[in-house]
């Protein structure tokens, strides 16, 4: 069972982040979940949901609405640097930020940690470990620009959730796993129950 760290922070696009609780734990995973404050904010506004604030009450939360049983997930306040991810002598395989806003990107880069999100990507670098961000913006501007290059030139890996039209999705949630797919390739995990694009048809 390998573990990670799944950060969510205020964005767009948080059915790709959804979509990854779901595949992580599905795939048997220990999954650290972190959302951002504004994360609770955008989830209400973007898609109507109330998502608790409580771990323990997120955990249920999420167990229920994705009707998954399997893996573990542990949910963490997103101002709570004490918990154990928040120390490099926790071992995680990989660390995913999806969606990614600009301004986590900057304070990122710049070294600033003001929540577990932060710290924890500062983490990741500092350790060598697998971190992967999916910045959700457009268009990137020079600041949003030389930031991502920071982050790039520290180790990590710049993923932005950019859709491809050759697999000829049928829908919305044929994309959203395309886009998930592609993002976990990055850390080396194959997540199951995603088809795999096997070239054109003969």
């Amino acid at each position: 069972m390998s573990s990670y760290v799944l950060a969510v922070s205020g964005a767009s696009a948080l059915q790709l982040a959804e979509r990854s609780i779901q595949l992580l734990l599905s795939n048997n995973h220990d999954l650290n979940l972190i959302l951002s404050r504004a994360a609770y904010e955008v989830w209400q506004v973007e898609r109507s949901i109330g998502v608790p604030t409580d771990p323990t009450q997120q955990e249920s939360f999420w167990r229920q609405r994705l009707k998954v049983s399997t893996g573990t997930l542990t949910c963490h306040r997103w101002n709570n640097q004490a918990a154990a991810i928040a120390s490099g002598s926790h071992p995680t395989a990989g660390m995913l930020i999806v969606p990614c806003s600009m301004g986590a990107v900057g304070r990122i880069a710049a070294g600033i940690a003001t929540d577990l999100i932060e710290r924890c990507a500062d983490v990741h670098l500092k350790e060598g470990r697998p971190l992967v961000i999916a910045p959700r913006e457009m268009p990137w501007n020079l600041i949003h620009l030389r930031n991502l290059t920071a982050l790039a030139e520290a180790g990590a890996r710049i993923a932005p959730p950019i859709p491809a039209w050759y697999t000829n999705p049928a829908n919305l949630e044929e994309m959203i796993d395309f886009l998930v797919m592609r993002l976990f390739d990055t850390l080396g995990e194959t997540l199951t129950e995603i088809p795999r694009w096997q070239g054109p048809p003969r």
